[in-house]
């Protein structure tokens, strides 16, 4: 069983545009709740117990959203352990800034503007081998996608944004690592488009044969930009778990 949960939550959103002028993406009202109180449900839900909330962009608010609903968190603020985003920035960041505090557990990393179903996080849950997990789901438009190719179960490679068709089935940003993650942390370079990457540090753990694919079998909600306010309001007035 995976108790803690890592939530990339630094981020101001800028895609959201006057929406995140003040706050960041994650604490945007859908419903009368900011969203990561949605994401925080649902992982309580489904068994995480231990969450580890990486914050940058106005903490503040962060701190009293936690306070104001209730939620226990580990606050890690990112700007002041790397630096400005202008200085060190990419989806491998919050990683790299929990180390310490995840030791030599097993965990679940997710990204804070991103919404699974309680199943699809229980089956995450319950993981309890050696080796590390890549979410994927079944996308209509893998092109627009990094697009995970699977060989026996294992993840073989990752193919960002493919011109021709590879599969449909994509990352979804949901992992589950062992400590093997910090390992690769050293070994990643800067990507083309000038960030740390993740899934680079995924695809060395694929190399060694250490990284499996699990598919998301219900839902997956990205909160990026204003039309998905409307979206997933639909979703939430519409779905029986909310």
């Amino acid at each position: 069983m995976v108790s803690k949960v890592v939530i990339a939550a630094a981020g101001q959103g800028t895609r959201m545009k006057h929406l995140t002028r003040n706050k960041s993406k994650h604490l945007i009202n859908v419903c009368k709740k900011p969203f990561l109180a949605y994401l925080l449900d649902n992982l309580l839900k489904a068994g995480f117990s231990e969450v580890i909330l990486v914050v940058g962009y106005r903490d503040d608010l962060m701190k009293d959203f936690l306070k104001k609903f209730g939620y226990q968190a580990t606050l890690v603020n990112q700007f002041e352990i790397l630096g400005p985003k202008e200085k060190e920035y990419g989806t491998l960041c919050p990683l790299k800034c929990v180390k310490d505090i995840v030791g030599r557990e097993k965990f679940l990393a997710i990204y804070g503007d991103n919404l699974f179903s309680v199943n699809d996080l229980k089956v995450f849950h319950g993981l309890d081998d050696d080796y590390n997990y890549i979410g994927g789901f079944t996308s209509e438009n893998p092109e627009k996608y990094g697009v995970l190719i699977e060989e026996d179960g294992f993840l073989k490679e990752i193919i960002e944004k493919p011109k021709e068709y590879v599969g449909n089935l994509i990352n979804s940003g949901l992992y589950r690592f062992t400590p093997e993650i910090f390992e690769k942390i050293p070994f990643i370079k800067l990507s083309p488009r000038g960030e740390y990457e993740l899934t680079d540090a995924m695809t060395l753990l694929a190399k060694d044969k250490k990284a499996k694919i699990k598919r998301i079998e219900d839902y997956w909600l990205d909160f990026g930009n204003p039309g998905d306010v409307i979206k997933l309001t639909k979703f939430l007035k519409t779905s029986k778990n909310f």
